[in-house]
């Protein structure tokens, strides 16, 4: 005879891998805004070009974005955009403006 299944252990063990994916997410956020050196802007500009790219519209500039994006985490690009002294308007390209986008 075949032993039932405990679906309650079954899930919170499933919910607990699901926060600690969250949590994981959560982190590696945080480390991208330091290793793009967006960590010297204030948090309100921060969420404020956040916003804007959620909700922007102009696919164009998204690719753009997902192309330096890119570069970056191939370390091709991008590297100094973590020294905020020689690439302000690098720092974010989420930023909207600037001549880099």
């Amino acid at each position: 005879m075949r032993k039932p299944r405990d679906f309650d252990s079954e899930l919170k063990a499933l919910a607990d891998k699901a926060k600690q994916l969250k949590e994981r997410r959560v982190r590696q956020l945080g480390e991208l805004i330091v290793a793009t050196g967006a960590d010297a802007l204030d948090a309100d500009m921060l969420a404020g070009a956040l916003l804007d790219a959620a909700g922007m519209k102009d696919t164009a500039r998204k690719e753009v974005w997902r192309k330096r994006g890119a570069a970056f985490f191939q370390g091709k690009a991008g590297t100094s955009a973590a020294r905020p002294d020689r690439d302000p308007e690098g720092t974010l390209p989420l930023s909207g403006g600037g001549a880099s986008a």
